[in-house]
């Protein structure tokens, strides 16, 4: 367990130690960032993960005219791929807002909003384990909490936040859709929905959070820089041979 960060185990899809191996051919997920913005993308092998979409954006009258959101995956784009992955639109909404915008930010980076995908199916369901609802406003009812760490089952981490996000002034607990847990957070914390607040339980928030952790690693182009970024998450060979193969199930469906 990663003393840096609690993700997945007792709230993730079972990991099978044995599934893969990390060294086989693991797919990294990594995007090319060469479909052209504002049009659907190419269909990509499993390798790959083609980039979200974002829309063609009409100009309105000059009175009505404003500034669109250069990171808003097109609609056509979310329905289809949410259709072919089974990711809830709202997730995936925010999964493909934190590519654009981290391909925008680091383009040497090459993240891809299925390997962001992948995390979020394996931490949380997409928002949505332990029957919480993920609602239009990004924000899942009951509020996501892992179980607190300290070290019964998982890694003994004091708190760090005073219990101010995850209600725990003992220990600290994973928070949020992508299951940050407060000291990882206070270094990763971002805004990706724009409204001016940094909110690990709000998943545009989250999936930006994330994006911008993964870069951390370097050209996530190269295999072992995937690995390396997603073992960086979770120290197990294991969980990161979960992650690529639900990354890759990602990329094929959608094709």
């Amino acid at each position: 367990m990663n003393v840096d960060r609690h993700l997945a185990g007792a709230i993730g899809l079972v990991v099978v130690a044995v599934a893969l191996t990390i060294g086989v051919g693991v797919a990294f997920a990594y995007d090319v960032s060469s479909a052209p913005r504002r049009t659907a993308p190419p269909a990509a092998p499993a390798v790959t993960g083609a980039a979200p979409a974002q829309p063609q954006h009409e100009q309105p009258a000059p009175q009505e005219q404003q500034q669109p959101d250069p990171y808003r995956p097109d609609d056509a784009w979310l329905a289809r791929v949410a259709g072919a992955t089974g990711i809830p639109v709202r997730a995936l909404a925010a999964y493909a807002r934190a590519h654009l915008r981290v391909a925008d930010e680091q383009p040497g980076c090459k993240v891809a909003w299925n390997s962001i995908a992948a995390l979020g199916g394996v931490e949380s369901r997409h928002g949505s384990v332990n029957d919480a609802v993920l609602g239009e406003d990004g924000l899942s009812q009951p509020p996501i909490r892992g179980p607190r760490l300290d070290g019964k089952q998982f890694a003994a981490i004091r708190d760090t936040d005073g219990g101010m996000l995850d209600g725990d002034s003992e220990w600290d607990r994973a928070v949020g859709p992508l299951q940050f847990i407060p000291s990882t957070w206070a270094r990763w914390a971002a805004d990706g929905n724009g409204d001016g607040t940094a909110d690990p339980d709000q998943i545009d928030d989250a999936a930006l959070a994330a994006g911008r952790y993964l870069c951390a690693a370097g050209d996530l182009s190269t295999p072992d820089a995937w690995r390396r970024a997603i073992f960086s998450f979770n120290h197990s060979d294991a969980y990161v041979a979960d992650i690529a193969a639900l990354a890759n199930r990602y990329a094929a469906q959608a094709g």
